[in-house]
């Protein structure tokens, strides 16, 4: 039932990034998100649903086309952390970015994310 919830509010945050206006935006994430939440991205440390709807209005403002963010793994939760994958494409081929996300769930709602984007390089042996 957890993983339920997790994947519930994962899925409703990433539909924020492909709503088909910005005037969704804000309520898609006031749905998944603690009004208090702590957003680790890739500029930095924020804190609130304003920044993450600003980060979330960037991406969808990209410079090569609206793109379309996906979940493209199974949420993976011990306890009250899950993480999964994700893959955001830019139309026509563009650029394509892939990552993990960290989140950390409280009363069925995010109120930690931290983004990882790009790929792990395999250690040298």
């Amino acid at each position: 039932m957890q993983e339920e919830t997790a994947r519930s509010a994962i899925d409703t945050f990433i539909s924020a990034f492909n709503a088909s206006d910005d005037s969704y935006v804000t309520a898609l994430l006031s749905q998944a998100l603690t009004s208090d939440v702590v957003f680790w991205g890739p500029l930095g440390r924020s804190e609130g649903v304003e920044a993450v709807e600003r980060f979330v209005l960037d991406i969808r403002r990209h410079p090569a086309g609206t793109g379309t963010m996906v979940r493209c793994s199974a949420v993976d939760m011990p306890d009250e952390w899950a993480r999964y994958q994700w893959v955001f494409t830019t139309p026509d081929g563009g650029p394509r970015l892939a990552g993990t996300d960290v989140v950390h769930l409280r009363r069925s709602l995010i109120d930690q994310v931290i983004v990882f984007a790009g790929e792990i390089e395999p250690s040298a042996s």
